[in-house]
């Protein structure tokens, strides 16, 4: 058994939409995120905490790839272990079945709640209202299922949280070819590791993984007039642009920008075109220009 319970709150979940499986969470204990989350792609997701067996991870996911259903791993794995009543563990499986066991040694409180599609528990928090606030806002919310995932971890911690307080957090969603350049099922895994407020800056992360990497449609602006004018002026001042500033799009502003957008990070949302990305155009003027700079 390990030495030190790692005190948790978390939610697997699966959005039957997209097929996307994730779990996030958030704990007092140092670096959350490399022992609680475990998914994949079509097979599902399991949260291990408490005095958590990391076997429960990988092995449940071998289990859940052989077809067996998300209530029988939970029995499987808990029933192989003696040390079951100190375990806290949530699974959900690709059809949406969802499970969960909260061993009666996990220390107080420990608790959790399960529905359709999701499973959220934790334990050593302040107390039940944490898990409920965790569902409810899960079930209430709307949109992806990232954002609903923290969304979720927020209401938990304005119910009180990790009685011990707060230190680090993470979010895990898998989907097929979901990974930077389509190679692996990793979608998000984001992880805030030690931080006075973790889910807070697991937000922040979120938000940045969507400007840098969200597909779909993108809401686009023409390049002309006042616009190039401003972003040659930011252009200007970064050092990227060296010519006149005009309201010309020409050859030596496109190089520019283009060099820009890869320092940046932002070569994803980089068009060859004379239209510009409005998350690229409202990241600029954000972080570089006038006002953000005077």
């Amino acid at each position: 058994m390990s030495r030190y319970p790692i005190s948790t709150l978390s939610i697997v979940a699966l959005d039957r939409q997209t097929a996307e499986i994730g779990v996030a969470v958030a704990s007092k204990f140092l670096a959350v995120g490399a022992v609680v989350p475990w998914a994949r792609a079509g097979v599902g997701g399991v949260a291990t905490q408490a005095w958590a067996n990391l076997s429960f991870g990988p092995e449940g996911l071998r289990l859940l790839e052989g077809g067996v259903a998300a209530d029988e791993v939970v029995e499987q794995l808990t029933g192989a272990d003696e040390g079951r009543e100190h375990r806290q563990l949530g699974v959900v499986d690709a059809h949406g079945r969802a499970a969960a066991w909260t061993g009666q040694e996990c220390l107080h409180w420990a608790g959790h709640r399960s529905g359709d599609g999701f499973t959220c528990q934790g334990n050593i928090l302040a107390g039940p209202p944490v898990v409920e606030a965790m569902a409810d806002t899960f079930l209430r919310a709307e949109g992806p299922l990232p954002e609903r995932l923290v969304a979720a971890l927020e209401a938990g911690q304005r119910a009180g949280g990790d009685s011990r307080g707060q230190q680090s957090a993470a979010l895990l969603v898998v989907k097929e070819k979901g990974s930077y350049g389509g190679y692996l099922d990793r979608y998000i895994d984001l992880r805030v590791d030690d931080h006075p407020t973790p889910i807070v800056e697991l937000r922040k992360l979120l938000d940045l993984h969507h400007l840098y990497f969200a597909g779909g449609e993108r809401a686009v602006t023409r390049l002309a007039g006042n616009i190039v004018a401003e972003v040659k002026e930011i252009l200007s001042r970064l050092g990227f642009y060296r010519g006149e500033v005009t309201d010309a799009y020409d050859e030596a502003t496109r190089d520019a920008f283009r060099r820009f957008c890869s320092v940046e990070n932002l070569e994803e949302r980089w068009r060859d075109d004379d239209l510009v990305d409005r998350e690229v155009l409202n990241y600029m003027r954000r972080r570089y220009g006038q006002r953000a700079s005077s």
